[in-house]
């Protein structure tokens, strides 16, 4: 286990992030803000989330992340696996599953530049971080078909 040498230095910073797929089997992505050097992976398309507060477990923070990103509440959530992001935040994050059958133009985006629904087949041409690019590869592989 990682210990910190800094006297008052949180634990390892978390994060936790949700692998939404439609009854088609698209994902749904969101397309970051083009930030750089004030959000981690500016311009890239990812999955919906964000880190945890302090004491905040992944599972609450993936439900408020949920709610305040885009206004989306899914009653489905499964936890896969966790990831660290070692390219960007350096944060571990915990990658959950959830289903939802709406229309992602109509849901109220707090943040970022739009959520489209995807095929898996034409995730390749998109720009996605690393860490995500992963847990999204790892998620298809264990999905039923």
């Amino acid at each position: 286990m990682h210990q910190d040498t800094t006297a008052d230095s949180p634990a390892p910073a978390r994060g936790a992030v949700a692998i939404i797929a439609n009854r088609r089997g698209e994902l749904l992505l969101h397309l970051r803000d083009d930030l750089p050097g004030v959000i981690a992976w500016p311009d890239h398309w990812s999955v919906l989330g964000g880190g945890c507060d302090p004491d905040e477990d992944p599972a609450a923070a993936i439900v408020r992340e949920l709610d305040e990103e885009a206004g989306l509440a899914v009653d489905d959530l499964t936890e896969l696996f966790e990831i660290r992001d070692e390219h960007g935040s350096g944060q571990v994050i915990t990658f959950f599953a959830a289903s939802w059958d709406g229309d992602e133009t109509t849901l109220p985006l707090a943040e970022g530049v739009k959520l489209q629904f995807f095929a898996p087949e034409h995730l390749g041409i998109l720009t996605i971080p690393p860490f995500v690019r992963d847990g999204i590869d790892r998620y298809l592989a264990t999905r039923p078909t």
